[in-house]
């Protein structure tokens, strides 16, 4: 089935039930019902299923949904069933633990360079990896095959630094600084604002305050 006939909605919440699916081969499960996605995804049993309808997958009536299959057909869907290699840029407190987080590699990831323009970063190991300057992006990219970079820098350097990896040929960006950036219409951000989501969390706490006030 054409990704392209996927609702945005529902890409957005297939990395949820994946998440899902992980934990439950951890656990040595073998299958799951529309139920138990739902109640471990934060979600009701009806939207699950017509999520997953959308990959043509139903599951079986009074078993529901086989985990390693299921999984497999999610990974697909979002284009991970190879490793997508990835380059960090800016490595401070942030950037450091992404390049130490081992998620990565079990979600179809994999970091292959770490970049900063800080020369007293620069040939300094992380992890696995040493740290390269800026002008090392293009070879990178190149070599390594990347095309995701996931951008860790300070607020007022982010655009400057998104240009030059989509220069480099990266043709996706996962921001943390906040801001919007300017980028070509073929290249695809996703921005996470930390200070966003906690004033989003700030006016659902308001409310209930006021609430608990008022009874």
């Amino acid at each position: 089935m054409s990704q392209r006939r996927i609702p945005e909605a529902t890409v957005a919440r297939l990395p949820r039930y994946l998440q899902v699916l992980v934990e439950a081969a951890d656990a040595g499960r073998q299958t799951l019902s529309s139920d138990d996605l739902a109640k471990a995804s934060g979600l009701t049993s009806a939207k699950v299923r017509k999520d997953l309808s959308f990959l043509g997958t139903y599951g079986t009536r009074g078993v529901g949904y086989t985990v390693a299959q299921l999984a497999t057909e999610i990974s697909t869907v979002l284009g991970l069933t190879d490793d997508r290699p990835v380059v960090i840029v800016g490595i401070g407190n942030l950037g450091r633990a992404l390049a130490s987080y081992d998620g990565f590699s079990r979600r179809g990831f994999r970091v292959e360079a770490l970049v900063d323009a800080d020369p007293a970063k620069i040939g300094t190991p992380v992890g696995e990896h040493v740290v390269r300057p800026p002008s090392d992006l293009p070879t990178l990219v190149r070599d390594h095959g990347i095309t995701i970079a996931v951008l860790t820098t300070p607020a007022e350097r982010a655009q400057a630094v998104a240009e030059e990896v989509v220069a480099a040929g990266v043709t996706a960006i996962l921001n943390f600084a906040p801001g919007h950036l300017e980028v070509p219409d073929q290249i695809t951000v996703r921005t996470v604002d930390m200070s966003t989501e906690l004033q989003i969390l700030s006016f659902y706490e308001q409310l209930n305050e006021v609430s608990a006030a008022a009874s």
